[in-house]
This record gives structure tokens, sequence and C-alpha cells, in this order.
């Protein structure tokens, strides 16, 4: 991350939703949560195949980022969806991290598994961390034994509701990861308007993401500085042993 730049985070919408309903709903979160970061909201990359959910609460247009069938099992133009976001995040980033409710939060564990294990981002710098709110695991086998295949690192924080028909699912993807934060609340299939206590967890979890990040771009700008430090001294040397001749 450049310094005096903000973290950019790229935030996924559900399905047949959009970036702008995404950001209305994260916006009942308390804005100093990610008043530090680069919220980045693009919707999906085809128009909703049919109803959407939130016909006549928010204004169309509505997106998906793809298709699956009623066991969520088989897919359509994931393949493409997945290429159009990692040429979106190579072209307008890079990114820090990513945020994803339902669909948007099972494509961000996706892309971060796919990039853990080489498949994806290869020419993107690693993901730092991930916020996903009901998200779930993919259940091609195909797909698990590479995105899952190990413990993935990167750090994460998922909400999970107690009415949300995702919990189990949710829960499940939260158990990919090492050490996840995981913040219940007792909502349903949404963006969760959070309590105190919860306002808390994920403002101290931010907080310390962007400790981390402000101490990798430390260490390496002093990487940077002693190879810069090495070359001056070889060079000198150098000049030393050309005049000694």
């Amino acid at each position: 991350m450049e310094q005096g730049k903000k973290a950019k985070v790229l935030c996924l919408h559900g399905f047949r939703t959009s970036g702008n309903f995404l950001k209305k709903q994260i916006s009942k979160w308390h804005p100093s949560i990610f008043q530090q970061f680069d919220m980045v909201f693009p919707d999906g990359i085809f128009p909703a195949g049919g109803k959407s959910e939130i016909d006549g609460i928010f204004p169309p247009p509505y997106f998906e980022w793809f298709q699956f069938n009623k066991e969520f099992t088989e897919y359509t133009n994931l393949d493409e969806c997945i290429s159009y976001l990692c040429d979106y995040m190579v072209k307008n980033g890079p990114f820090e991290g990513l945020l994803g409710f339902s669909q948007g939060a099972t494509l961000s564990a996706l892309l971060i598994g796919y990039q853990s294990q080489g498949k994806v981002l290869s020419d993107h710098p690693p993901i730092k961390f991930m916020v996903s709110i009901s998200g779930s695991k993919f259940r091609d086998p195909s797909i698990c034994n590479i995105a899952y295949k190990d413990p993935i690192k990167v750090k994460s924080v998922h909400f999970i509701g107690e009415k949300d028909w995702l919990k189990i699912p949710s829960e499940e993807l939260a158990s990919a990861f090492v050490d996840p934060l995981i913040i219940r609340h007792p909502q349903g299939h949404t963006v969760p308007r959070l309590d105190d206590a919860s306002v808390k967890l994920l403002s101290e979890w931010s907080s310390n993401i962007l400790e981390d990040l402000k101490n990798e771009d430390v260490n390496v700008t002093e990487a940077l500085d002693s190879d810069e430090s090495a070359d001056v001294e070889l060079a000198e040397n150098n000049m030393v042993e050309q005049v000694a001749a």
C-alpha cells in the first residue's frame, strides 16, 4: 500500500442486487469502522436473470455474478466471473481486502483461496483480509479441492445470523480460515445492524488490519533503504578499487 493512500477494499454485492445496494447496506454500520479504507462497490457482470428480492425496496438495475442450480452444486458463467474480477482487481487495484454479502462473500473467499493456491491473481499482491456476511463455500469438489485445500491464512471476520438460512454454510466457510473472528447476530439473511459490542469488535479488528498494513509498509521501506545503501557501498568500493588499480 502506497504511503498516504487508503487501503482499497473490493465490495461484492449479493445475488440480483447491486453495488449501490451493498453500499447502502454497509452504511448502517458506524462510519468510523471503515473510514480509513477506500471501499469500491462494482456491479455484477450479468443483469439479473429473474425477479430481485429487493424489487420495490431499492431501485434497479440489479445484477448477478454467476448463476447456479437449486442445490448450489452446478454453476454457470463462474469462470467468466472470476476472470472479470481478476482483471478488474489488477486494473483498479491493488486491493488489500475483500468484503462480500451472500454470493459476493462466497466469491470473495473463492478468490482468496484460489490466490493462495496460485490459481489466480498471480499479478496482484496477496489479499490481506476479508469481511464475509452470510457467505458460504462452493460445493463442487473440483472447486473445493483447490480453494479450501489448506486453511486460508488471510485475516477474516464472518457475520453469521441466527435466523439466516445460510447459518450453517456460513459457519462452514468460517472454519476454512485460520483464526476467524465470528460475529453473531439475531437477524436473518441480511447485512445486520450492529450492537455496541459488535461495533467494538469490528472497529478493533479493522484497526489491527490498518496497523498491520502500516507495519508492512515500514518493513518494505526499510528493506528498500537497506538495499539502496548496499548498492551505494558496493559502487563506492568499486570506485576505490579502480583508483587503486
